[in-house]
């Protein structure tokens, strides 16, 4: 990949996690160690994959995306401001009354938010929906959608894939966020849905492995989706949980936590730096 390329795709991840820490913070709640997680693959999509318009987000051949894991809407929020959707400085009213922003996304209430998300497994039974109307319409976009390990623990997941795979959903393209920690632990101490991989294949899905924080390893998996025919497409993305902020990695307490005053600060220090 180009240096200057790159560099785009990392400023833009560094404003989406500061973007998170910015609203977290100002809302005292929210979840910021999965957001941070995918930040580099939400900059990937949001800069160079999706055809989309932030000055008309119901653009009828945009591709369509949805965050299954709708605990990280923080992400989507600050992936979406920093694209142009709505101001950046709304993400300080994340999870606050009368807000946009609330704790799940809401098609309803903010632009750019393809589907409603936060019972888990529904978000990746709707772009599964979304991908077969495309299909029925003859339409030419596609549907992308990013679920949680943990998250992959639910049946319905599992039922959305069968789905996928019955109708040769090869529009749909499932990102799995592997960061290894869900809201109780380890996911392979509280009900380990691993090998990701296998059970994908062994679903019908055209299955790619990557590192999800490695933008090269990003561009080519989400290239060679396009190519494949007949079938969904699954990348296992490997992650760090609470991603770029170094007392966040890996952390299991914040997964649902937000930063005080001086964790505030530090982390923004970091992320400026």
């Amino acid at each position: 990949m180009e240096q200057a390329k790159l560099q785009k795709l990392c400023d833009m991840a560094r404003r989406i996690r500061i973007g998170i820490i910015e609203g977290t913070h100002a809302a005292k709640s929210g979840h910021p160690g999965g957001s941070l997680s995918i930040a580099d693959i939400m900059a990937y999509l949001y800069t160079e994959e999706l055809n989309i318009d932030p000055q008309n987000p119901t653009m009828a051949d945009r591709d369509r995306f949805v965050l299954s894991k709708g605990h990280c809407a923080p992400a989507l929020y600050s992936t979406l401001a920093n694209r142009g959707y709505f101001p950046v400085e709304e993400l300080t009213t994340l999870r606050k009354h009368g807000s946009r922003l609330q704790g799940h996304p809401d098609m309803t209430l903010t632009p750019g938010v393809d589907m409603s998300a936060g019972s888990l497994g529904l978000g990746i039974s709707s772009a599964a929906g979304m991908a077969l109307a495309g299909k029925v319409d003859g339409k030419s976009y596609r549907v992308y959608t990013i679920i949680g390990d943990g998250e992959s623990e639910e049946g319905q997941v599992w039922e959305a894939c069968m789905f996928a795979a019955h109708y040769k959903l090869d529009n749909l393209c499932v990102i799995v966020d592997w960061n290894g920690l869900q809201i109780d632990g380890p996911i392979a101490e509280v009900m380990d849905p691993t090998p990701h991989d296998k059970k994908l294949e062994a679903f019908g899905f055209h299955v790619i492995s990557i590192d999800g924080h490695d933008f090269d390893a990003i561009e080519a998996a989400l290239a060679e989706a396009k190519t494949v025919k007949g079938k969904p497409t699954a990348i296992v993305a490997r992650t760090v949980k609470g991603k770029g902020v170094s007392f966040m990695e890996n952390k299991v307490n914040w997964h649902g936590a937000a930063p005080n005053d001086e964790q505030y600060e530090a982390a923004l220090a970091e992320l400026n730096a």
